[in-house]
């Protein structure tokens, strides 16, 4: 996938189905959309990927990226207007995806959070981390991305080849992005009435070895609050689940019973076919 450079974007990551179900994926911190890498090919079985990507130096505030991003759903949806669409949200994406959702819900048939940074609050230190960093030099950002990794990964279930595009994608992010990202979700905060308002499916994806987030507790809170909502964890997974090799997330809709008919049809078929 291309590199982005100017404003947010789609990426595609491999093929474009576009009589298939739409499937939106909202990247963590990192905004540059690539870390899908080893999901796409499972997803595009069943849907249309996109992945949401914001440049380097991007600084868009939650309601203006949440603009940008229900633009590119509205255009996409202009090219075929009757497909359903499913709204992924990871980690910082997780942040988005709420946000989104809550603008337009109609636009939403499903809606997937997985580890999401709503939970980032519950851990003091992140939050004095959060006003500690745009004190921190420059030249320090690149170490202390390869010293958060064991945070952010069970690194043991992940590939060297994914660890690696994992480094590169926090390392493609310049400090000031990264402080400005981290405010973004420090400042984070929506009534919990309002998500009442989400009646859609909605699938909680919890790693229990997340050492970053309090995902598994966060997932808990969460379906208490969205009216048709359930919760998975996934044993042994840290905060970046999806890099893991043991993760499908296709697999995971399937067994959850979380595809419509149209997307489950075409997991079928094209499981039989390949």
């Amino acid at each position: 996938m291309p590199e982005v450079t100017s404003r947010p974007c789609f990426l595609t990551p491999r093929h474009i189905n576009p009589d298939y179900p739409l499937f939106v994926f909202l990247p963590g911190m990192d905004g540059t959309g690539q870390l899908l890498r080893s999901q796409t090919e499972g997803l595009e079985k069943a849907f249309d990927v996109r992945c949401f990507a914001m440049p380097a130096n991007d600084l868009t505030s939650w309601d203006d990226l949440t603009v940008s991003l229900l633009d590119l759903i509205e255009a996409e949806l202009n090219k075929q207007p009757s497909r359903s669409v499913y709204l992924c949200g990871e980690s910082f994406g997780g942040c988005l995806a709420v946000k989104a959702a809550l603008k337009s819900p109609e636009l939403f048939d499903r809606i997937i959070l997985i580890n999401p940074a709503t939970s980032f609050n519950q851990r003091p230190l992140l939050r004095l981390g959060a006003h500690l960093s745009p004190w921190v030099p420059d030249f320090f950002y690149p170490i202390s991305a390869l010293a958060l990794l064991p945070f952010l990964s069970a690194l043991g279930r992940i590939v060297p080849s994914d660890r690696r595009a994992l480094l590169n994608a926090m390392q493609s992010v310049p400090p000031k992005t990264v402080n400005w990202r981290v405010c973004m979700v420090v400042e984070f905060d929506v009534d919990e009435t309002q998500l009442h308002r989400l009646t859609q499916p909605i699938l909680l994806l919890a790693g229990t070895a997340d050492k970053l987030l309090p995902s598994v507790k966060e997932a808990e809170r969460l379906v208490t609050l969205l009216p048709n909502a359930k919760m998975v964890l996934l044993p042994h997974s840290g905060h970046t689940c999806l890099l893991e090799t043991d993760v499908n997330l296709l697999d995971i809709l399937k067994s959850q019973n979380f595809l419509e008919a149209d997307a489950r049809d075409l997991a079928k078929a094209n499981a039989i076919s390949s």
